[in-house]
């Protein structure tokens, strides 16, 4: 008999096995999984067969292991691996939060107890879908705590542990490090999890190693919370300055974009002591959007069926595909690329040449298939965005977003996105359409190739879950939970980050620094609207006003008063401009995104649109037609229609943030006002800039790194990750799928505020970072 090479740890609802020189297990002892014992190791038999598979032994290679296990799959376990689930929570759904509210589940049948219950427990919902659905992807979103989530967690494997061959759980998130606009940073502490810019802001700093630090944090804590699977980065080049998820992007430079990409991937998936790359401190990335999300025809969405077109006027499709073939999938570090990847819901307009179809990427051939797969050679997950299977039931989110397919089935939507090379379905928790799109398989192309077909998306799946080493230990310490997630030293981290992300427009006269006891006035936030996806979550649209920051937080910076007589100086904070209409209205059909504060009516817009009509409709009842694909008893049928918006208008939700700064420059005269705009993209700034003495322009980040740069506890070195555009006529000339072609604005100063373009108190920035990117 080997000498024993093992020891157990009891830990907090599971059981730690330490193998010396070899690769530690953890399991419940709940569970009822046995362990088996060979060369003085122990093993985890998650099949119950009593012998030691190869898909157990974690002596073995990844790639071995998951064609061993995916060998072993029925197609109705395989289906369930396809399968990623809606938005999950672990937080209670309290009263007026309708986001928790609406994907709240029961606890054997009844409502979540508010004074008793415990949000660590699985839901109805959840059991059901893991057991009888077998699936096995899970999509986290809001978290009471660390403690919580990794709780959680632990649950969900003890639970998968017991059941059928014993896959663990995949986790994922979508991106949960943004800043609270209104927080205090204090040296030392800690917070629920580290606080980091928009990654528009990250693209602000033009630095690499800033993204790839930020991605090594995000793992550490991600791992943390139980989570392997970062839905990110989004690595789309924002081309079109009008896209409300510009904010997610790297802006609009390839080369920067590029290397920010690799450097976010590496950071990420890297455990530096493994000899592959891989292991417990890992997270896959699932890079979105391919073939790249940042085109849609008139900056309107895909989200909505009013914005599914994605269109190249300027022929310039294949720039962007570069993030993605020269940065996340041509890393740096041993894991070599991106492990999945995201299509976005756009109808890549007009680029299938070859069989001329136009429909969501995921569905298209041509663009998985033949374009990532054959001609990039990637071969990791590819996962569809979330909900392109249903059907549309509105032009509001949160609706089937089949675009192109409305014709097809349910069924027929999963098998033709099987066929296009799809190995998820993002937002799907039935593997019945999965398992009927095998039959159409097998009746098709026979059940030999269908059976081949499925289980290569099960290797490549299974991969993910292997190679972060979460068939050995897919259990999170909570103690150890509670020091990572969130300590002291990442939360410096990411504050540091977001003052080097804060971009210096304009210096006037050298008004900043501002000098020790000045004394400030600082208008409140006026009444707005909630615009965009929030929205759809509200019952009631209005912001009230509020204070931008609390006067206890200023002092220590300035001296805060109460009016402009007091004041020696004025900050106003502004958020960029939002349109109140995202380019669609039942009322007003098409209408142009704005990038100003005051009305804007399109004068420069096309007279006719690229991508024209549908080619299956979603329109109104009292447009008198609806798509072929409803039944809803009005006469069917196809119709085309244009959505060009010539001579339209459209109004901006915070168009009062305009109005403070000039009462308030009005009632300061010659003393100097600081404008201070947090923007989530390019936005036209010459409604204010010629009255404002200094401009700070950041990205989603808090008001106490704003701080920090006006009164020179910290330099400006942030630069514009995209051109800010003269007025919206250049907006409206400009061509979507074509970065940096925009007549950039020149401020009265005679600085252009072009990319790369920056400031430090002193002087436009000139360093390697700007000859290097632009």
């Amino acid at each position: 008999m080997a000498e024993k090479k093992w020891q157990k740890e009891i830990k907090d609802g599971y059981i730690l096995v330490r193998n010396e020189g070899g690769k530690d297990i953890a399991y419940s002892p709940e569970s009822g999984v046995k362990l088996l014992e060979e060369d003085g190791y122990l093993f985890k038999n998650l099949s119950g067969s009593g012998r030691l598979e190869k898909y157990e032994d974690w002596r073995l290679p990844a790639e071995e292991r998951a064609e061993d296990l995916a060998s072993r799959l029925s197609m109705e376990q395989i289906a369930g691996l396809m399968l990623y689930s809606s938005h999950q929570t672990v937080t209670s759904p309290g009263r007026g939060d309708t986001f928790n509210q609406r994907f709240a589940g029961t606890y054997d049948g009844k409502p979540f107890d508010m004074e008793h219950g415990d949000i660590t427990q699985l839901t109805d919902q959840q059991k059901e879908f893991l057991e009888t659905d077998q699936v096995r992807h899970i999509l986290l979103t809001t978290v009471e705590s660390a403690e919580a989530a990794a709780k959680w967690n632990n649950h969900i494997q003890e639970f998968c542990e017991g059941t059928g061959l014993g896959i663990p759980a995949s986790i994922s998130s979508d991106p949960r490090h943004g800043a609270a606009s209104n927080g205090e940073f204090f040296v030392g502490a800690r917070g629920m999890i580290s606080q980091w810019p928009s990654q528009l802001g990250l693209a602000a700093t033009f630095c690499p190693e800033t993204v790839k630090r930020f991605g090594e944090i995000l793992a550490d804590e991600y791992r943390g919370l139980g989570i392997v699977t970062a839905l990110s980065p989004q690595i789309d080049l924002a081309s079109e300055p009008r896209w409300n998820r510009y904010n997610g992007t790297f802006g609009e430079g390839t080369k920067l974009t590029v290397d920010l990409a690799r450097a976010y991937v590496d950071g990420c998936q890297t455990t530096e002591e493994s000899p592959d790359g891989w292991g417990s401190r890992s997270v896959n990335a699932m890079v979105k959007h391919w073939p790249g999300g940042g085109t849609g025809e008139g900056g309107r969405d895909a989200h909505f069926s009013y914005g599914k077109y994605a269109v190249y006027p300027g022929e310039n499709f294949e720039e962007h595909l570069k993030p993605f073939t020269e940065g996340a999938f041509r890393l740096d570090g041993k894991t070599g690329q991106a492990s999945s990847v995201m299509p976005y819901y756009t109808i890549s307009y007009g680029i299938d040449k070859k069989y001329g179809e136009n429909v969501g990427n995921s569905y298209s051939k041509y663009i998985v298939q033949e374009l990532l797969r054959d001609t990039c050679g990637y071969d990791g997950v590819v996962c569809t965005d979330w909900g392109i299977t249903d059907t549309c039931s509105s032009d509001e989110m949160i609706s089937g977003m089949n675009w192109g397919t409305a014709h097809l089935s349910v069924e027929e939507r999963h098998y033709k996105a099987l066929m296009a090379g799809v190995d998820q379905f993002g937002g799907n928790t039935k593997k019945a359409p999965v398992l009927a799109a095998y039959r159409m398989g097998c009746a098709s192309a026979g059940e030999e190739a269908m059976q081949e077909r499925m289980r290569r998306s099960a290797k490549r799946i299974l991969k993910n879950i292997f190679r972060p080493g979460l068939f050995e230990n897919p259990y999170v310490d909570t103690e150890e939970s509670r020091h990572v997630v969130g300590n002291a030293a990442f939360m410096e981290a990411g504050f540091q980050a977001q003052k080097d992300s804060v971009v210096l427009l304009k210096n006037k006269g050298q008004v900043l620094p501002m000098k020790p006891g000045t004394k400030v006035y600082i208008p409140e936030c006026p009444e707005t609207w909630l615009y965009g996806m929030p929205a759809l979550f509200a019952e009631d649209l209005r912001v009230p006003g509020h204070p931008w920051l609390e006067k206890a937080l200023a002092g220590q910076y300035f001296t805060p008063v109460d009016s402009p007589e007091e004041a020696d100086a004025a900050i106003v904070f502004m958020e960029s401009p939002k349109p109140m209409l995202p380019g669609y209205s039942r009322e007003k059909g098409y209408v142009p995104l704005t990038l100003q504060y005051r009305p804007y009516t399109s004068q420069k817009g096309r007279k006719k649109s690229i991508a024209g009509g549908d080619p299956f409709c979603y329109a109104h009842q009292e447009e008198g037609f609806r798509s072929r694909g409803n039944t809803s008893g009005v006469s069917s049928g196809y119709q085309a229609s244009d959505r060009a918006y010539l001579g339209k208008t459209n109004t901006c939700a915070n168009e009062k943030h305009l109005d403070v700064f000039l009462q308030t420059k009005e009632a300061m005269g010659e003393k100097p006002v600081i404008a201070v705009v947090d923007t989530s993209g390019p936005m036209v700034v010459s409604e204010f800039e010629p009255l404002a003495d200094a401009v700070l322009m950041g990205f989603e980040i808090q008001k106490q790194a704003y701080l920090e740069v006006i009164t020179g506890r910290h330099t400006p070195s942030g630069l514009l990750p995209f051109q800010i555009p003269a007025d919206m006529d250049t907006v409206e000339e400009q061509q979507e799928d074509v970065p940096r072609d925009v007549r950039c604005y020149e401020d009265t100063c005679g600085h252009k505020y072009d990319f790369a373009y920056g400031m430090d108190f002193s002087q436009v920035i000139e360093d390697e970072r700007v000859r290097r990117y632009r």
